[in-house]
């Protein structure tokens, strides 16, 4: 057996993206160490490789449970170069057709999920001087819509504390990069999905973007074997993106997002400047 090129740990490997990430870094002989939630999964992750597969129960909406997984994956590792935070869930309704629970669950997950990761998978990166943190985000981590509220939060929050730690950690040998792809054909948008109880009120707005999110699963554009591939080239960069946009969606909602931010924020800038002491 050859040894592994380099070595990976991505959470959420039984499904989508982070499956498929899996797939192609163990195709270039890397050795991964992914997260599923059943126990069951473990087996059906590790004959993809075996030898170089690596299964993990693990539930990132339990921080006790990530803590206790890190210094596992690096005792089976050896090591760890790349941290790929990709488990994460869709959460559709307006702010008052999602419940507390909803809420709190998604922002968990989504949130302090990807955080508690990088916590516990820091100090081991900061010791090595190298690694890289690749956080998926989204289109919905730039432009908010409606329906998406409580998803665009938690992304819009792992963009800005994924900002902050890769200046943070630029002395130290640690890369990061946001991951922002566009609508990609993985279940997503099928079980993976949770649904607030609509409010009639709303029909027009959210009830019309639920509808067509829901219409439109196993229809996206996105191919994930070629956002995969793209992951493993970028770790390969000298001087990698802090941000990589995925998919013509994701490029052309973004550059209107900023092109609209920045055309407001001249608008207004006389008034903005007139703000300060004399």
């Amino acid at each position: 057996m050859t040894t592994p090129h380099k070595t990976w740990f991505i959470t959420g490997v039984s499904t989508g993206l982070g499956l498929e990430i899996a797939k192609v870094a163990l195709a270039a002989g890397h050795a991964v160490a992914g997260t599923v939630r059943k126990a069951g999964q473990i087996a059906e992750f590790e004959a993809l490789a075996p030898g170089h597969a690596h299964g993990f129960q693990m539930d990132v909406a339990i921080p006790e449970q990530i803590a206790a997984t890190a210094p596992r994956v690096i005792e089976k590792l050896g090591h760890v170069d790349y941290v790929v935070n990709n488990a994460g869930f869709g959460l559709i309704g307006a702010l008052e057709e999602v419940s507390d629970e909803q809420i709190r669950y998604q922002l968990e997950v989504n949130v302090f999920g990807a955080i508690n990761v990088m916590r516990a998978f820091l100090p081991h990166l900061r010791s090595r001087r190298a690694g890289h943190i690749i956080n998926m985000s989204s289109i919905a981590g730039v432009s908010a819509n409606p329906a998406v509220g409580l998803y665009n939060t938690t992304k819009f929050a792992l963009e800005g504390i994924s900002e902050a730690l890769s200046k943070e950690t630029a002395g130290l040998g640690i890369k990061v990069t946001i991951i922002e792809p566009g609508p990609f054909r993985t279940e997503f948008l099928g079980r993976s999905l949770h649904i607030g109880t609509p409010i009639d009120d709303y029909r027009e707005t959210t009830g019309a973007i639920r509808q067509r999110l829901e219409t439109s699963d196993g229809k996206q554009a996105g191919d994930p074997v070629k956002a995969a591939e793209a992951i493993l080239k970028l770790v390969t960069l000298e001087n990698p993106p802090l941000r990589l946009a995925m998919g013509n969606s994701a490029v052309d909602i973004i550059r209107t997002k900023l092109q609209n931010q920045l055309a407001e924020l001249a608008e207004h800038e006389a008034w903005a400047r007139s703000m300060d002491f004399e």
